[in-house]
């Protein structure tokens, strides 16, 4: 039987490969992206639903799905403030993880990052790692954790330390261990894919090292 499929963050790097994805698989009879504003693309499986994350309560109704995707993520600088990063990267996804677990998904699948520690010093890894065990608590039959390494792929905006970092890597790739390579966002959404049709229950974390082997 074919599933839903509900999908945060799909104007983003990840999320917007993985979108794409989602519409191409015959597994899901309908898929919910749910943006902040609306999406450019219209197919007949896709239902937008533009809502701001802040507001999120109150369209719980609508969050009815089996399979969650959470590709929410911003940076500091983005953000402006460790306060709004932290809102973004860890309030909205824990919110969305216990809304829809309420309304019967069984499985929820996170873009984390390399690294991701809730003990850690680091804030960035921090509060991904709070977020990874926030999530982990829902309830969901299983729970995937993604941690990519540096994301390779188009972005709308600039970032001068990750195009920095690109530089790096392409230089030196041969010798940087496979744990720390970049990884183009195609790859994760492909390995996230993959694992949203595993019939495993429980939790899973896949390190970038692992979800290289998805590439094309």
């Amino acid at each position: 039987m074919a599933k839903r499929a509900l999908i945060a963050g799909a104007t983003g790097l990840v999320g917007s490969y993985l979108l794409k994805l989602l519409l191409e698989d015959e597994g899901y009879a309908k898929v919910i992206a749910v943006t902040r504003r609306p999406l450019e693309i219209t197919r007949d499986r896709l239902e937008n639903m533009v809502t701001d994350f802040d507001r999120l309560d109150k369209v719980a109704a609508q969050l009815t799905t089996d399979d969650v995707f959470c590709c929410l993520g911003t940076t500091i600088r983005k953000a402006g403030s460790q306060a709004n990063f932290r809102k973004v990267d860890f309030d909205y996804p824990v919110k969305l993880a216990r809304l829809t677990h309420q309304q019967g998904a069984k499985k929820l699948l996170l873009v984390s990052a390399l690294g991701a520690d809730a003990s850690s010093r680091i804030f960035y890894n921090r509060v991904k790692g709070e977020t990874e065990q926030a999530i982990c608590k829902t309830g969901f039959e299983a729970v995937h954790i993604f941690r990519p390494s540096l994301l390779l792929g188009p972005r709308n905006e600039q970032r001068a330390a990750e195009d920095a970092a690109k530089c790096f890597y392409k230089i030196f790739n041969r010798l940087i261990p496979l744990r720390y390579k970049a990884i183009h966002a195609h790859t994760v959404a492909r390995a996230m894919l993959h694992y949203a049709h595993d019939p495993a229950t429980g939790v899973f974390v896949h390190e970038s090292q692992e979800m290289q082997s998805f590439g094309l």
